[in-house]
């Protein structure tokens, strides 16, 4: 069993910046694949980005050169760094963990979601 809990959303400005992070408990943390999904008002949740066990990433094509994705397996800890944010990031943005990289939302744990707002 993993817990996840998100944390470091808000309101921000276009063109801004914020860091989400996603705590995790449990020992194997470093065997999960790691993700972030997020959850526009009326829309279905979709993929942002994720993060396989040996480091290598994956981004959604709107978001690639924008947000980072990073894991921190001794502390069980990964973060979403998101950068020059536009008003269609709004959302609420989930941490997943799963065994299996994939961009469908088919992983196994997931946290509460922090809500993310992007205003003009």
């Amino acid at each position: 069993q993993v817990q996840l809990v998100e944390s470091g959303g808000g309101l921000v400005q276009a063109g801004g910046s914020l860091r989400l992070s996603c705590a995790a408990s449990g020992r194997t943390f470093s065997s999960y694949v790691m993700g972030w999904f997020r959850q526009a008002a009326g829309k279905e949740r979709e993929f942002v980005a994720a993060i396989l066990r040996g480091g290598a990433t994956i981004y959604r094509d709107s978001v690639k050169g924008r947000f980072t994705i990073s894991r921190d397996n001794a502390k069980n800890t990964v973060s979403l760094q998101m950068d020059s944010l536009k008003l269609e990031d709004t959302a609420v943005y989930y941490c997943a963990a799963g065994r299996r990289a994939t961009m469908t939302p088919e992983y196994d744990y997931w946290g509460q979601g922090t809500q993310v707002t992007v205003s003009s």
